[in-house]
């Protein structure tokens, strides 16, 4: 599933590639499960001759700022994807479009073209992304009701000792709630916890101050170290437990050591 990292990434090449240009065509896929709220052929009408001024993200959530409301915004799900024609974006494992393919990919649920030709597509290959056209994507649900964003608004350390010591669930389950933090998913919450030493079943009010504050730290590499190479899951650090993620039980090893997969907050 797409985290902060990989939404990020896509957030930061749709503002480098596509802010300031015109669109000129648009074509939306007859899937209403996916787009949300507005009949595909009026949304493609809808865009068409709008100028893309910023791209903007909260949690797993992005949308285009256009020259004047509505807007477009994506939820990701679990494998939606932003492809930009000719540009390399980082990929994971259940979004990944096999480059060999026809474009815009069979998968693709928006597809946008620029006045300069270039061409920018939303992708969805299990169907639990979102598009919608908003006034104003942070005003309502599911935007609105996340909490700081992991990278943006980074808890103060005080402010994130003081939460945890509030909270009798485990310790993953308060970090995948997303209005604790938005952004932090399945991955980066297993590994910023093992990072820190502190085991996933752990109640989060019984940590102590000083787990807390290896926590608090490990967020803040984790993100960094992922964004720095551009959310290409093959560069992050050897010492992670990320790369055993899809391994068999019994053959899942970090540092010499076995990993035991359990089920902490449904996940």
């Amino acid at each position: 599933m797409p985290e902060l990292p990989e939404a990020e990434v896509a957030r930061r090449a749709l503002e480098e590639h596509c802010v300031g240009k015109r669109i000129v065509r648009c074509s939306a896929a007859d899937d209403t499960k996916v787009i949300d709220g507005i009949a595909p052929a009026r949304l493609e009408a809808a865009l068409v001759g709008r100028t893309i001024a910023a791209a903007g993200r909260k949690g797993k959530n992005l949308w285009l700022a256009l020259d004047s409301p509505p807007f477009p915004s994506f939820q990701f799900g679990m494998a939606g994807a932003i492809y930009i024609k000719g540009v390399e974006l980082s990929k994971y494992k259940r979004s990944a479009v096999n480059p060999t393919e026809e474009w815009p990919s069979k998968y693709s649920k928006l597809l946008v073209e620029m006045d300069d030709g270039l061409e920018f597509s939303f992708t969805d290959k299990r169907r639990f992304a979102k598009i919608r056209f908003l006034d104003n994507p942070e005003a309502v649900p599911p935007i609105s009701e996340l909490g700081p964003d992991a990278l943006f608004e980074p808890l103060q350390l005080d402010d994130f000792v003081q939460s945890l010591s509030r909270k009798n669930a485990p310790i993953k389950a308060h970090l995948l709630d997303q209005s604790f933090i938005s952004g932090i998913g399945n991955w980066i919450a297993d590994e910023v916890l093992y990072q820190a030493r502190i085991h996933p079943m752990q109640t989060a009010s019984k940590i102590s101050k000083e787990k807390c504050k290896a926590l608090h730290q490990c967020i803040k590499e984790v993100i960094e170290k992922s964004l720095e190479v551009g959310a290409d899951s093959s560069q992050y650090p050897e010492n992670w437990i990320f790369h055993s993620r899809e391994k068999k039980p019994i053959k899942a090893f970090v540092e010499g050591k076995k990993i035991d997969f359990i089920i902490v907050g449904g996940r």
